[in-house]
């Protein structure tokens, strides 16, 4: 047994694994939709790859420590000069660094290739979103059965007698859709298509109701899909941003608007909401002060007795 070799070649086969753990992860959903329809490669879910990935990690570090202490006489040559002195920041040291710095800073501040990158994996992340679907809200499948047929504005009674009826097992409201999901080898996605016709209706000419936090899949969402989604007029909306100082076209996506903006997309979430409200506000419903003081008197005059 020779722990020299036993290490280099640990290290290389953990290096392996962690290029392999990291494209699935590269190429995985986000996670709202992973959990919600039960996403999975190779009888793996997204948590089970991301917490391979994390040991396989530590492995390697583990390994590359010991690679280092076994081979330190390697690595201080590679930093000697040509007087055999160690200098650290010698020019094969320096442009290592430098590299380094390079794909560090790019990605802070969101520069090509290092952008193109996290891009391709949005793109892919969203593709999956379209393709698997994006659950009513944040951790949906979290909710129990009665919360959940709430906040998506199910029948809770009816909801219930689906799930007989479907002979899904459950033992009550109170009980998650996860646990409901996964009690019967299925995903929350596909028990809430067993429970969608127990939808009430809503009455005729309702609008969709604006939420009070962005939906899920908010900020890939184009500005001009987002307002067709809450029967809300573009043109106001842009107009809106444009007094906070926000620029936006209708073709971009929220994300895009916000970085554009050196702000979040929660921040633009907010003022689509101010504008909402603002706009709920009807005129109609203020009361003029000298018609209030006129009434108050007309009122004096008939308790006197001088109308």
């Amino acid at each position: 047994m020779n722990i020299r070799k036993i290490t280099s070649l640990t290290m290389l086969i953990s290096f392996v694994l962690c290029i392999l753990t990291s494209a699935i992860l590269y190429i995985a959903p986000h996670g709202r939709v992973a959990y919600w329809s039960n996403w999975r490669l190779w009888g793996l879910s997204k948590t089970q790859w991301s917490e391979l990935h994390l040991n396989l990690g530590i492995l390697f570090l583990l390994a590359g420590f010991l690679h280092v202490y076994y081979n330190w006489k390697s690595i201080t040559a590679y930093l000697k000069n040509k007087a055999k002195r160690i200098k650290v920041f010698t020019v094969n040291f320096n442009i290592a660094l430098m590299l380094t710095l390079i794909v560090g800073i790019g990605t802070y501040f969101q520069i090509p290739p290092m952008s193109t990158i996290i891009n391709i994996s949005e793109s892919i992340k969203d593709s999956a979103g379209i393709k698997y679907g994006e659950p009513p809200y944040g951790h949906a499948e979290l909710s129990s059965l009665k919360m959940f047929a709430k906040r998506v504005g199910l029948d809770l009674s009816k909801s219930i007698e689906l799930l007989r009826q479907a002979g899904i097992k459950f033992e009550n409201e109170t009980q998650t859709i996860n646990d409901i999901a996964k009690k019967n080898n299925l995903s929350p996605k596909q028990v809430y298509e067993i429970i969608k016709p127990a939808t009430q209706k809503k009455d005729t000419g309702e609008h969709s109701v604006f939420p009070d936090l962005p939906p899920p899949g908010f900020g890939r969402k184009k500005l001009a899909e987002f307002c067709d989604d809450f029967d809300l007029d573009l043109t106001e909306i842009i107009h809106a941003l444009s007094q906070k100082g926000v620029k936006a076209t209708s073709t971009q996506s929220i994300k895009e608007i916000a970085a554009k903006n050196n702000m979040e997309p929660m921040a633009i979430f907010e003022i689509i909401r101010d504008a909402i409200n603002g706009n709920k506000r009807a005129p109609n419903n203020r009361i003029d002060p000298d018609s209030k003081k006129r009434h108050s008197f007309l009122i004096l005059l008939f308790a006197t007795g001088y109308a």
